[in-house]
C-alpha cells in the first residue's frame, strides 16, 4: 500500500513531499541520494528489492525529498544559508516526519531505522547520531560522512552541529549514554566511484565515543550504484528486524 502526502514545514519554509509503502511493521525512513526526491527509491527499484519485508509486514518503509541536499547540490544562498537548511532538514525529520510516521503506525513512542545511500546514509547516521531517543539504528551505504566540500566554506556552526564527524568527538552525557545503546550498520563496496574510507573514517568517531557499528566491505564488483544498494538494505533490514 503506497501513500503520498505533502505539507509545508515551517522548518524549513517549503513543501517537503512524504512517500510511505506498507501495511504493518517498523518503520524505516530511507533518505534518497544527494538532491533526490520522496519517490526516488521507488523509481530506483529498491522499494521493488524490499518487497519481501514489506509483505511479510516486517517493515513500513516512508521516504521524504532530500530538500536539504537539493539545495547544497544546487549551491543555493551561501554556506550559511546551506548549513542552516541541512540542520533544518534533520529537525524536521524529528520533530515532524518522526510524529507523522507514529500516527501512521498508530504507535506514540516508536522509534525508527534510518537508512540511506551516498548523501542518504549522511542523513540517515546522523539522524542517529542527533536523535538516539526517537531512532534505534542506521544503515549508511556508500556513506559521504562529510558535506563540507559541498556546502563550501563559511558554513559555521550550523553545518557542525549537523555532522556527526564534527560534534561527536566532544559529546557527552546523557545524549551520548543513549547512543551507546545503538547501532550503526556502514557498507562500503569496493567497485568504481565508491570510497570505503569515508565508512572507516566515520566508524572511528563512532568507536572512539564507544557506539556499537560495524564497517562491511563488500567486493570490488558492487559499485557506488544503485544494484549494489538494491542488494545490501534487505539483508540488512532483515538482520534487524530480527530475520
Amino acid at each position: 500500500m503506497k501513500l503520498v502526502q505533502r505539507w509545508y514545514s515551517e522548518r524549513m519554509y517549503r513543501d517537503v513531499t512524504v512517500a510511505r509503502w506498507g501495511h504493518f511493521g517498523l518503520p524505516v525512513i530511507v533518505f534518497p541520494t544527494a538532491g533526490g526526491d520522496a519517490e526516488e527509491i521507488e523509481r530506483m527499484h529498491l522499494v521493488d528489492a524490499l518487497g519481501g519485508l514489506l509483505e511479510a509486514g516486517r517493515i513500513k518503509v516512508y521516504s521524504c525529498d532530500s530538500t536539504a541536499g537539493a539545495v547544497i547540490m544546487r549551491g543555493e544562498g551561501s554556506p550559511g544559508f546551506r548549513g542552516a537548511m541541512l540542520k533544518a532538514y534533520q529537525e524536521f525529520v524529528r520533530y515532524e516526519l518522526i510524529p507523522a510516521i507514529r500516527a501512521d503506525c498508530n504507535w506514540p513512542d516508536a522509534t525508527v531505522i534510518t537508512a540511506g545511500a551516498s548523501v542518504g546514509a549522511f542523513n540517515a547516521v546522523a539522524a542517529l547520531c542527533r536523535f538516539p531517543d526517537v531512532v534505534h539504528a542506521a544503515v549508511g551505504m556508500s556513506g559521504t560522512y562529510d558535506l563540507a566540500r559541498f556546502v563550501g566554506d563559511g558554513a559555521g556552526m550550523e553545518l557542525y552541529f549537523a555532522t556527526p564527524l564534527y560534534f561527536l568527538p566532544g559529546l557527552d552525557g546523557d545524549h551520548l549514554s543513549q547512543l551507546r545503546h545503538r547501532f550503526a550498520i556502514l557498507a562500503s563496496g569496493q567497485g568504481r566511484w565508491e570510497n570505503a574510507g569515508e565508512s572507516w573514517r566515520m566508524a572511528d568517531v563512532l568507536g572512539t565515543k564507544g557506539i556499537p557499528n560495524r564497517v562491511d566491505a563488500w567486493g570490488h564488483e558492487y559499485d557506488h550504484d544503485w544494484p549494489t544498494w538494491r542488494r545490501m538494505l534487505p539483508q540488512y533490514l532483515t538482520e534487524l528486524t530480527g530475520g
